[in-house]
């Protein structure tokens, strides 16, 4: 099948980064649907004070998980097409240190957690949910492919697994098992991707006991992705945040239904990145070829966001009501409104993905990491002025100032404040009304 070629890409490789695209996509479109229709069904199963105690235990390990990744997902990327013969060593090294990093911090969150810890979410649920980073270490192999270009490998291993992880949620709700079971489902949701993962490469590129670790490498990448990790860290922690706020200031009720929120509104988060991650490598070679190419592919990037944020946020903030009284109990009602809220942080978090790839490809990683300190620390601020007034709502907000406030923050800096601009452009739609008039002067003058 052949798509319409953009003016000023090469024809083959726009073939080739729009069908990864697509098939990025179709992956996560279709886990997506399966994943919102059993959370439907796990949420009405456990009721909202223990999908409450079930989504802080998750909350509280992700932050840590994040430190355990050590900001390698994103920048194996580039050394993968930078350096794709040594992809046994990259593999290697990178799985090894993110191994590494999950024996370190499983210590940690035993220690951290007492301090800071919701009464009726025992340390064991946490420590169950924390045993997903063994698993997650290889997600390295969706970098690999991503670099790559071959994202319908990644398509296939995520719909087989969230079908095989629905499948076996579905049998917990249909033996009325305890909600210890649905912690343990974390664990081998990770484990069945991981495995997809390891069978997919020993098909298609060999044997994951080939991989190695190299000293060097490991230094080289620790070195220059520990930024990417501090910023992966803030990014989890203004996320899930809220979260971990509601359930210690409003109890397990409230974060019960802000959880049923979350989920619906982040769930097209995966648009951006699949966008963005299929396309980089375009962008990358953009930079090396023409300057101008490069700032037009950027722009043409951040308009796109914004269409397409837009559209979902004001899709989702019409429906919100009838998805509630159609998908769940009335207990959880109270979440429609909330939605409506939330869902427009969505636009921030789409141009913060775009503009995130331009930082990591000048080498502005030290940018990363500033921005989303500041949104991190807006976030606290506004949860804990927000939260006492106006409840749940207060954290929607709260989020969406928080976004909007970190993906802006690159005005702070010389080197990024023309991106700043550019995205400026695009959100206010200056740049979309400019081609627009310039495609009809061109057309009425052809």
């Amino acid at each position: 099948m052949k798509f319409p070629v953009i003016p000023g890409f090469d024809a083959n490789a726009f073939q080739k980064y729009l069908k990864n695209t697509g098939f990025l996509l179709v992956g996560k479109v279709g886990s997506l649907i399966i994943k919102m229709l059993v959370g439907f069904a796990v949420a009405n199963y456990l009721g909202k004070a223990q999908n409450g105690i079930l989504n802080y235990a998750n909350s509280f390990v992700i932050v840590f998980l994040a430190i355990a990744a050590l900001g390698l997902d994103q920048f194996v990327v580039r050394e993968f097409v930078k350096n794709e013969e040594k992809k046994e060593t990259i593999l290697g090294t990178s799985v090894r240190l993110k191994l590494l990093g999950v024996l370190l911090i499983l210590p940690l969150i035993y220690c951290i957690y007492p301090l800071y810890s919701n009464p009726q979410t025992p340390v064991e649920y946490v420590l169950i949910v924390a045993l997903t980073g063994f698993f997650q270490a290889f997600n390295v192999l969706d970098s690999f492919y991503q670099a790559q270009v071959k994202a319908k490998n990644i398509m296939i291993v995520n719909i087989v697994a969230n079908i095989l992880s629905a499948i076996l949620k579905l049998l917990f709700i249909f033996l009325h098992l305890p909600i210890i079971w649905f912690i343990w489902a974390f664990v081998i949701d990770a484990a069945l991707l991981s495995i997809g993962y390891c069978s997919i490469y020993r098909k298609k590129e060999g044997s994951i006991f080939d991989w190695h670790f190299n000293k060097k490498l490991a230094r080289n990448l620790l070195s220059k992705s520990w930024p990417l990790m501090f910023s992966a860290v803030l990014v989890s922690i203004y996320m899930k945040i809220d979260q971990l706020m509601i359930g210690r200031m409003l109890g397990e009720d409230s974060l019960g239904i802000y959880s049923t929120v979350v989920p619906l509104s982040e769930a097209w988060y995966f648009v951006p990145i699949a966008i963005v991650s299929s396309v980089f490598p375009a962008i990358i070679t953009a930079k090396k070829q023409n300057e101008q190419r490069y700032q037009k592919r950027l722009q043409n990037l951040y308009d796109l966001m914004v269409l397409i944020s837009v559209l979902i946020a004001l899709m989702v903030s019409i429906l919100a009501p009838y998805i509630y009284k159609i998908a769940y109990k009335p207990e959880y009602f109270s979440g429609a409104s909330v939605l409506s809220i939330h869902v427009w942080a969505g636009v921030f978090v789409f141009l913060g993905s775009a503009s995130g790839q331009f930082l990591i490809n000048e080498g502005y990683t030290n940018i990363s990491l500033y921005r989303t300190a500041i949104g991190a620390a807006v976030n606290i601020c506004l949860n804990l002025l927000l939260l006492p007034l106006i409840g749940i709502k207060g954290a929607a907000w709260a989020s969406l100032i928080a976004y909007a406030c970190a993906t802006f923050t690159i005005f702070l800096f010389r080197n990024s404040r023309k991106q700043g601009l550019m995205m400026l452009k695009s959100l206010f739609f200056i740049s979309l009304f400019q081609q627009a008039i310039n495609w009809r002067r061109n057309k009425i003058n052809s």
